[in-house]
């Protein structure tokens, strides 16, 4: 009877070695690709504006003056343009 309780205890301590070793393996490799994200560079975003004030010549009231300003994306990363407020 001692010996079948013996063989009984090694199967079961091989099992939950076993068990505890796979648990292992599975958190391991799911940690892996966190991991290999945050090697990664992220995008960066540059921006570059030559001429970031423009003087508007004396003009009539009521009268539209437009003049268009040079935006340019040096980076990765996309550039959004979410507000424009006016001086």
């Amino acid at each position: 009877m001692k010996r079948l309780i013996f063989f009984k205890d090694i199967f079961n301590m091989k099992l939950k070695l076993i068990s505890i070793f796979f648990a292992t393996v599975c958190i391991l490799s799911l940690n892996s690709g966190v991991f290999g994200a945050s090697e990664q560079t992220p995008p960066s975003l540059s921006v570059f504006v030559p001429e970031s004030r423009y003087t508007f010549p004396t003009v009539i009231d009521g009268t539209e003056v437009t003049h268009d300003f040079t935006i340019q994306n040096k980076g990765d990363a996309p550039l959004v343009i979410e507000k424009v407020k006016t001086g």
